[in-house]
């Protein structure tokens, strides 16, 4: 068993900073959205939606229901068998769907462009985005999901592979956007445009994975538990079982 915090309470400005990152999860969730907002720019529905979410997360963070936000630390030593919070659950399977979804969509259009000389990621958000955004629903139904399974035995390594897809998926996705804006200015014709895209997106993803299954990345160390335990003079209260005005 592994301390993972040494704090007892988290402080109110630690707790508003982790408003923003849920808001920003659970807005670009919706697939055909997210593909609306990046090539045709925000409209109405993007309003709407942004102001529902934003109340939403806003309140659930108020009352210490959002990771990040609650008014104690709930996972206090890793290796210590407790039951997953449902909020946790339903946060962070949205952030995976969030990761994985489009930078597999990404992959995938890249792929076809250099293969076939189009690029037919509309259709793939279209058809594809939501049956494997299912899946990982699916995923953590069956308790497969690392960070929403049922329990937070594991959280020590899986906290660990959480923040090494997020720091694979966005520097690759940044990269391969910057590539086409490069490539358009340097004139290049599409073929050659798709090539530089594919080949930045793939060597910076690998660059990543390889640095953080290495430990070598911010928050990607891993605590592997050698079997269940308690944690010391556990609280008789549980801290998310009060909510502070």
């Amino acid at each position: 068993m592994k301390k993972a915090v040494h704090r007892d309470r988290n402080k109110t400005y630690y707790r508003a900073l982790h408003v923003p990152l849920w808001v920003w999860v659970f807005f670009i969730l919706p697939g055909h959205l997210l593909y609306a907002l990046f090539t045709k720019g925000p409209d109405a529905r993007h309003l709407y939606w942004l102001i529902a979410v934003v109340i939403v997360c806003a309140w659930r963070g108020h009352v210490g229901r959002l990771p990040g936000c609650e008014f104690q630390p709930y996972v206090t030593h890793y290796g210590v068998s407790q039951p997953n919070l449902p909020f946790r659950v339903v946060c962070y399977t949205a952030a995976w769907i969030d990761l994985l979804v489009p930078f597999a969509m990404n992959a995938i259009g890249l792929v076809l462009a250099v293969a076939t000389g189009r690029w037919r990621l509309g259709e793939l958000y279209r058809w594809l985005y939501y049956p494997l955004a299912a899946t990982i629903v699916l995923a953590t139904a069956l308790d497969l999901t690392p960070r929403a399974r049922r329990t937070t035995l594991h959280e020590g390594a899986e906290r660990a592979w959480f923040y090494v897809a997020a720091w694979t998926v966005v520097p690759a996705q940044l990269a391969a956007w910057a590539a086409w804006r490069l490539g358009g200015r340097l004139g290049l014709d599409p073929p050659a445009l798709a090539w530089l895209r594919l080949g930045t997106f793939f060597s910076v993803a690998g660059a990543l994975i390889w640095l953080g299954v290495a430990e070598r990345l911010p928050r990607t160390d891993r605590y592997v538990e050698q079997e269940s335990s308690t944690p010391p003079n556990p609280s008789p209260q549980r801290p998310l079982d009060v909510v502070e005005s």
